[in-house]
C-alpha cells in the first residue's frame, strides 16, 4: 500500500465514528453543599520565606 492509498472500510468506520454524536449522558449539573478547607501546616511567613528561596536559586 502506498502512502496515498487508503482501506475504504477503515475511511467509512472513521467518519462514522467522528460524526457520532454522544448523547447517552446526564445533563443535570450535580449540586455540592459544603466547605472545603486546606491547611498545609506553615504559615504564611515560612511560605513566603520558602518562595523567596526559590526565587534565588
Amino acid at each position: 500500500m502506498s502512502m496515498g492509498a487508503y482501506d475504504e472500510d477503515e475511511y467509512e468506520r472513521r467518519e462514522e465514528k467522528s460524526t457520532h454524536v454522544d448523547a447517552d449522558f446526564d445533563d443535570e449539573r450535580t449540586v455540592y453543599h459544603g466547605e472545603v478547607e486546606y491547611d498545609s501546616g506553615e504559615s504564611t511567613e515560612e511560605l513566603l520565606d520558602q518562595f523567596k528561596e526559590l526565587q534565588e536559586e
